[in-house]
């Protein structure tokens, strides 16, 4: 004790002082240092956001001038933005299961959504291991708030995919205010919740937050706004009056109240001092349905279902003061599909080869560690759908369509087809997502084919 009671005079940081003392020793130490950084410093606490069906165009950073969305932009402000993040479906159940496991989704089956009327045992198959069960085997407390979408089944819902807590619901849709078609839970039970929607999603959020300030959390917030049925407060409403149009007029509401619930998530972490040591993620689950929201996918062509720019590349930011530079701009192409990798390794995981992630670690890359793109390409499927983008290559087929072959670097809308003129180039890629396709099962839940998840499972 002494040669640490030497190091104490010392101007040490607190990262040097953490290694000599310990964490307990430290807070006597330095009364003035909240038990909880103390505690927390060499492992990041890791919240994950994910918005619903908000397109690519919409946020202030991402070049929208109409609507202020200051908190979800100061995301990208104060760590990176992503101007070629990629969601591996265009349809939300989808997006997510590859968000959970880190692998493309077909590979277990789960291609589509279920629909109005899901299949009873529809959902992400019992032997694929969620992040949430590998950060729980980690020590993390594991929490989520919000839509689910993967599985109405007790068995198949968030609080045995190993989240510790839950609150929200476990479709794909629901009514902002009450009367609600689908139930909100509160882990397995009915929860009676009266307030607006994306407000009360808020403040489960930060009630996480404040109450596990002290160990190491994985939040998992993901609100259903701005999904349909278009609904909003009056006090959000009041705010865009300007707006003649009633449709995007709430939709300005509605993404005023997520961009709201962003920053008092963000304003809990800075609160209990955490924000340093917290890896915070924004993504949407998909493009917007331009169709029936006024969402924006500018400069994007098409929209939600579609595997078009518009319905795949959505905004995704990230931050971690301390760790990521404020203000990047990460221009190669990444997707959701590596949020599994990266958090699971920022926690201190090893991933292994028997996981099967598709997704990487996106953090090398962001330091500059890693030179070359995380990904030699990136392949969809949805359907009579099918995409794969390989640099700045992009070969894609709509439903009953001929491959539209677009170079995006120059062509970000997919204006100008490129097919007819380079057919060698259409054959490489073809060939290139035939062969990844021919890896994946067919789809589990369709007209054609209904089967039960098998219940082997991977390793944790």
């Amino acid at each position: 004790m002494a040669k640490a009671g030497e190091r104490l005079g010392a101007d040490l940081d607190r990262r040097e002082l953490l290694r000599w003392l310990g964490t307990g020793a430290l807070a006597l130490a330095m009364p003035g240092l909240p038990l909880a950084a103390a505690e927390r410093e060499g492992k990041p606490n890791l919240v994950l956001i994910l918005a619903d069906d908000l397109g690519y165009g919409e946020l202030g950073v991402q070049g929208g001038r109409d609507l202020p969305t200051p908190h979800i932009d100061s995301i990208a402000q104060a760590g990176v933005r992503f101007t070629q993040g990629y969601v591996s479906c265009p349809v939300c159940a989808p997006t997510r299961a590859g968000l959970m496991t880190g692998r493309y989704q077909q590979r277990f089956g789960l291609e589509t959504n279920p629909g109005p009327q899901a299949p009873a045992d529809y959902g992400l198959p019992l032997d694929q291991v969620t992040i949430a069960e590998r950060l729980k085997s980690l020590g993390y407390a594991t929490g989520m708030v919000g839509k689910w979408h993967l599985g109405n089944r007790t068995e198949l819902s968030p609080p045995r995919r190993g989240f510790d807590e839950f609150f929200g619901f476990l479709g794909g849709s629901d009514s902002y205010y009450p009367p609600r078609p689908g139930a909100i839970l509160r882990g397995t039970e009915v929860a009676e919740e009266q307030g607006y929607l994306t407000e009360a999603f808020a403040r489960e959020a930060v009630a996480f937050i404040g109450k596990h300030a002290r160990e190491p959390f994985f939040l998992y917030f993901t609100p259903n706004a701005v999904h349909a049925p278009l609904q909003a407060p009056d006090r959000y409403l009041a705010r865009f009056a300007v707006i003649q149009d009633p449709t995007r007029r709430t939709f300005a509401a509605m993404l005023a109240a997520l961009d709201d619930a962003v920053g008092q998530v963000l304003a809990a972490l800075r609160e209990h001092q955490l924000e340093r040591n917290t890896l915070l993620v924004f993504l949407s689950d998909n493009g917007g349905p331009t169709a029936k929201t006024t969402s924006g996918n500018g400069p994007l062509r098409g929209f939600k279902a579609q595997v078009l720019e518009g319905g795949i590349r959505i905004p995704f930011m990230m931050q971690w003061p301390g760790h990521l530079a404020a203000g990047q701009v990460y221009r190669q192409p990444v997707t959701s599909l590596d949020l599994h990798a990266t958090l699971t390794t920022a926690a201190g995981a090893t991933i292994r080869p028997e996981w099967g992630l598709d997704g990487v670690d996106l953090l090398p890359f962001l330091h500059g560690e890693r030179t070359a793109a995380p990904h030699p390409a990136l392949f969809w499927r949805i359907r009579d759908q099918w995409a794969i983008r390989q640099g700045d290559w992009k070969l894609l087929s709509l439903p009953a369509g001929t491959p539209e072959l677009y170079h995006l670097s120059e062509d970000v809308g997919e204006a100008h087809n490129l097919a007819g003129d380079m057919p060698d180039r259409v054959k490489e890629l073809t060939a290139a997502w035939q062969a990844w396709s021919s890896q994946l099962q067919a789809p589990r839940w369709s007209a054609a084919r209904r089967t039960r998840p098998r219940r082997r499972r991977q390793a944790v």
